[in-house]
């Protein structure tokens, strides 16, 4: 059922607009500096990495606000960060040029796996509960990393916890933008927000026409479009399947070929399903009620295109936020999630085993041949599963 203005304004919340807040927020400061790191490998100007930035910012926006208007449920996407850490070791040497005729020819392999509905039979087969092992295995990390940033800042982390703590009990549905604005205080009080210099500059579009090789062929399109299908759009999907949304993947993931083919000679050099920033957006701290959770993945989308507007100064800007911060308001934010897929993979004693060798394997970082580990949790978990039905 696609979202009316009057649904959308019936539905919207401050709870929702914080979770697409944090959503970008987390997704940008996380990784931004991968992007930078991926475009100057293949010999980007500086100003071509702000148009890197602007195409990307605007194919998660508007992707994010189109999909989700369209279904009415939460839809999020992100770049392939696994992917730009592979152009980093794989792509130097290769004209940039070369490299945009890749993302071109990885996009439209995206297109077609999608609405062909080939990935979509292939991930319908897993069972949920290895599904929600592999989400709980991908999210322990941020979990984790929140209460360990307490070993350099215990003051503002124990704070923020504090917080959400209390507002959890009193203010459920403003608990993680509250626990947000007092890091950010707290921060500010500690002098760690790094806002000296920056000033806000539209982001330029710079048109690359593409070439095709076949060094960039072998070097660049195929492995990105297995990393991005393995390591983000199989997650992106446990996150969908584990929040219990009947989204339609096969259009979801061809509409992000589509976005990626149009956008990728501005620089967008991959566009994928989240699954991390997707499960902040799909959990209960962006809304109460399930059926209204979809503007937080709205605003998220608004907060892209306007990070893409401003290209790479935005980023710095999000990159201005102390490590620590970041840390814990994604990890606080995440918490129901993590206790959510836990629960979800657990519950089924037949499957008990098979999930919770996803869930570690995911949990270990294990990463082969460029593909992060958790494709292979998932691997491992369905192995598992079929030798423990076998005997």
């Amino acid at each position: 059922m696609t979202a009316s203005p009057r649904h959308l304004l019936k539905d919207l919340s401050l709870s929702a607009i914080a979770a697409g807040f944090v959503t970008v927020l987390v997704g940008f400061a996380s990784s931004a500096v991968i992007v930078f790191q991926a475009a100057q490998s293949l010999g980007a100007s500086p100003a071509q990495i702000s148009s890197w930035m602007w195409a990307l910012g605007l194919g998660m926006g508007l992707t994010c606000i189109g999909l989700s208007l369209r279904y009415r449920m939460p839809v999020v996407t992100a770049w392939s960060t696994p992917g730009a850490a592979m152009l980093i070791s794989s792509a130097a040497g290769l004209p940039l040029s070369d490299a945009v005729g890749a993302f071109m020819l990885s996009a439209l392999l995206i297109c077609l796996a999608g609405f062909s509905g080939f990935f979509e039979r292939m991930i319908s087969r897993i069972p949920v509960s290895l599904a929600s092992g592999m989400l709980a295995g991908v999210l322990l990390r941020f979990g984790l990393e929140a209460f360990g940033a307490m070993k350099t800042q215990l003051g503002m982390v124990l704070t923020m916890f504090v917080v959400y703590l209390l507002a959890r009990r009193m203010l459920p549905r403003y608990a993680v933008i509250l626990t947000l604005l007092v890091g950010i205080a707290f921060a500010a009080g500690l002098g760690l927000l790094r806002v000296n210099g920056l000033t806000l500059e539209l982001a330029k579009p710079i048109f690359l026409a593409p070439t095709f090789s076949l060094a960039a062929v072998v070097g660049i399109a195929l492995p990105l479009f297995i990393v991005t299908m393995a390591s983000q759009n199989v997650p992106g999907v446990a996150v969908i399947r584990a929040s219990g949304y009947p989204i339609p993947i096969s259009p979801v993931v061809g509409w992000t070929g589509v976005a990626n083919l149009l956008l990728a000679p501005f620089g967008a050099f991959a566009l994928n399903l989240a699954a991390i920033t997707a499960a902040i957006c799909m959990g209960r701290e962006a809304h109460e009620d399930a059926s209204r959770r979809y503007v937080a993945a709205i605003a998220a989308g608004v907060f892209y295109v306007i990070v893409g507007l401003f290209g790479a100064t935005v980023a710095a800007l999000f990159a201005a936020f102390p490590k620590e911060l970041i840390l814990a308001i994604a990890g606080i934010a995440l918490l129901g999630t993590i206790g959510n897929s836990l629960a979800a993979a657990l519950r089924e004693e037949s499957d008990r085993e098979p999930a919770l060798v996803t869930f570690l394997v995911t949990a270990s970082g294990l990463s082969l041949a460029g593909i992060g580990s958790a494709f292979w949790g998932l691997v491992a978990g369905v192995v598992t599963l079929l030798v423990w039905r076998r005997a």
